[in-house]
């Protein structure tokens, strides 16, 4: 398949004089190879070409070496490997203080893109003229998941950038991003205070409070496999809360009132008192972690999330 893939970007590529444009940069940590690779082919189909990638890897052995030997791949590929670092924004920072294209994204390590995802974010950015342009995570029908979604196109604010874009569906001026400081590390998955999600929105803010404008449009969207929150095991439920604490750390961090916590706070527990009459016990479960892990955001409680009772971690 890599081969075919390889003759098509040949037969399609633009010139190689030209300067990158897009720099994608994918933090990577304990993943098999095969799910990297898979999302390095995907990026063969992209309709736009005048980009490069970046892999930060975290892994203290060499497991990726072999697949990221820049010769497989059509498009420049760099790996930069930091055993020393952990967390996915830790590694996002490191790649875009070596990135080189005006615009960059940081895609999962096992997400994927349609074949005119690259080209509509390019263009949607330029059409704009603003610093980031976001989008949704959908199945390939098209269809939301991991997380509720506008479904009209908008200009973000302090408002709506909770349901205006998910972290790999974001195209940046890489510019703004440089003079915010890029991501705030104390959040992210893998982080070590257990904030382990809305990185994104937290860096969309401090975009919005310099001055920066952000455009969300919904017909910009990706793939990943949907998340389980309807029967989650132990694992799903430890990373509800520890995503939920990043919620209610930025909420606090940008000076929103009490008043905005009450608010998404009453919305867990309305879905866990929902969940008990359907008889759905485990998805009531998940959202009392959810509107708990909001709680100890906002409190900026920091202790390790403990395993569940069944003892796994």
């Amino acid at each position: 398949m890599l081969t075919n893939l390889l003759r098509h970007w040949g037969e399609t590529k633009a010139p190689s004089k030209r300067k990158t444009e897009v720099s994608l940069i994918i933090g990577t940590l304990g993943r098999p190879p095969e799910i990297l690779k898979n999302h390095l082919e995907n990026l063969c189909k992209q309709e736009f070409k005048n980009f490069d990638v970046i892999i930060v890897d975290q892994n203290a052995d060499h497991r990726l070496a072999g697949i990221l030997d820049a010769k497989n791949w059509p498009y420049p590929i760099r790996r930069l490997h930091r055993p020393e670092q952990r967390g996915v924004t830790s590694a996002r920072n490191e790649g875009l203080w070596h990135a080189t294209g005006n615009i960059v994204l940081f895609p999962d390590d096992d997400c994927w893109y349609p074949p005119w995802f690259l080209a509509k974010g390019v263009e949607l950015l330029a059409r704009h003229k603003c610093a980031s342009i976001t989008g949704r995570a959908a199945d390939e029908a098209g269809r939301s998941i991991n997380g509720r979604f506008a479904k009209q196109a908008a200009w973000v604010d302090r408002t709506n950038v909770w349901i205006t874009q998910i972290e790999w569906v974001v195209f940046f001026r890489r510019d703004a991003l440089l003079a915010v400081g890029g991501y705030d590390e104390a959040l992210g998955a893998g982080s070590a205070k257990f904030r382990w999600a809305y990185e994104g929105q937290d860096l969309t803010l401090r975009l919005l409070e310099a001055g920066h404008r952000t455009y969300y449009d919904p017909e910009l969207y990706a793939h990943h496999e949907e998340l389980d929150t309807r029967n989650p095991d132990d694992s799903m439920l430890r990373k509800g809360r520890a995503y939920s604490r990043g919620f209610g750390y930025v909420l606090r961090k940008h000076h929103y009132y009490p008043t905005t916590l009450i608010y998404w706070l009453l919305r867990p527990i309305a879905g866990a008192l929902f969940a008990l009459i359907r008889g759905e016990f485990s998805r009531a479960r998940y959202y009392v972690y959810i509107g708990l892990g909001r709680i100890e955001g906002w409190l900026q409680f920091l202790a390790p999330i403990p395993a569940s009772p069944s003892g796994k971690p």
